[in-house]
């Protein structure tokens, strides 16, 4: 369904209240929201194949579940970079990858993905779950305009968000209007993925739909052009 027929929400809280939220959220998120999304980001990372020695970056990483894994997969020959806007998450992520032995594999950074800290052409892939869409409107195409600047040619993008692919239904009509009353709190909304994806001049290399507790998401798995 196109855009115009189903247009996305926009973010009202500011940057300064979402790095707050998450700063007061890190020590606690895995509790109630980790054990949710894990199944989600396990089933996109897969399609990402990852693969040894590769440079990978992930945007959003939260308490670092997925960077554990991203740095097991590159091995001693790779490197994992992350950017989050919570210092807090970032607090949390390293803890959990010194414990694991990973730390000296992994470079964390705690800023906004709008405008990224790395060189043109620098990873092999880039991954980003349930962050995409905690960016207004405008920001979207920002933000993979930066993801597509570090990639290298034929680098790939994964990426599993809420997705707006199903306007119609009415629990996501619900879920709109809590978001529209309580921005503060409900955060996440759906967006166009695939479509945003495209846009920004991807390929697309594999999508699915998928159930989040009854409401609509997408993993799209996109790829640079060379």
């Amino acid at each position: 369904m196109s855009s115009d027929i189903h247009p996305v929400s926009r973010v009202t809280r500011t940057k300064a209240q979402a790095k707050e939220s998450y700063d007061r959220m890190s020590p606690f998120y895995d509790y109630f929201a980790g054990v949710f999304e894990q199944k989600y980001r396990n089933m996109a990372l897969k399609r990402l194949n990852i693969t040894g020695g590769e440079i990978v970056l992930e945007i959003g990483f939260g308490t670092g579940h997925c960077l554990k894994q991203m740095a097991e997969a590159v091995g001693e020959g790779g490197r994992v970079y992350g950017i989050d806007i919570s210092s807090g998450m970032l607090a949390v992520s390293r803890r959990r990858l010194e414990k694991a032995g990973l730390w000296n594999r992994v470079e964390l950074t705690c800023d906004d993905a709008l405008k990224m800290p790395y060189a043109d052409n620098k990873f092999d892939a880039v991954f980003t779950s349930f962050a995409l869409e905690l960016f207004d409107v405008p920001e979207i195409p920002r933000v993979l305009a930066e993801i597509r600047r570090v990639l290298k040619p034929n680098g790939r993008l994964g990426v599993i968000s809420m997705s707006k692919a199903d306007g119609t239904s009415p629990l996501l009509g619900w879920y709109e209007w809590f978001h529209q009353k309580l921005p503060r709190y409900v955060d996440c909304r759906p967006i166009h993925v695939e479509q945003s994806i495209k846009e920004a001049g991807f390929g697309i290399q594999y999508k699915q739909r998928v159930s989040l507790w009854g409401l609509p998401g997408e993993i799209v798995i996109g790829a640079k052009p060379a």
